[in-house]
């Protein structure tokens, strides 16, 4: 991915700026398909590690009606320490787009 693709996925974020982290948790937690799809015991795991699985939660984002208020809230409360699937990106993806969230909101990158 380009900058420019950062940007343009990063600046889709921006409406939700104002949206407080309580009212974006309840809503993730509320509407997320991630949420309801499973029983957290249940979750499907990698080879005993206890991860959930990549694939299965990248597909299962991929009808979520809150995949951007998922990955505003991801960027708010882990940055830069994010794991697994949030917004249907994974983490390595979050964290290449987490200095161009940061600066847009008027943060400085570490």
């Amino acid at each position: 991915m380009t900058g420019d693709e950062y940007t343009e996925m990063v600046s889709g974020l921006d409406r939700l700026a104002v949206v407080p982290d309580g009212v974006l948790a309840d809503v993730v937690t509320r509407d997320g398909l991630c949420f309801w799809a499973f029983d957290r015991a249940d979750m499907p795991t990698v080879g005993g590690s206890g991860s959930p699985d990549r694939e299965l939660a990248a597909r299962l984002c991929a009808g979520c009606p809150v995949i951007d208020e998922c990955l505003e809230l991801d960027f708010r409360t882990a940055g830069e320490n994010t794991v697994g699937v949030w917004g249907a990106l994974p983490d390595t993806v979050r964290r290449a787009l987490y200095p161009v969230w940061l600066r847009r909101r008027g943060g400085e990158t570490r």
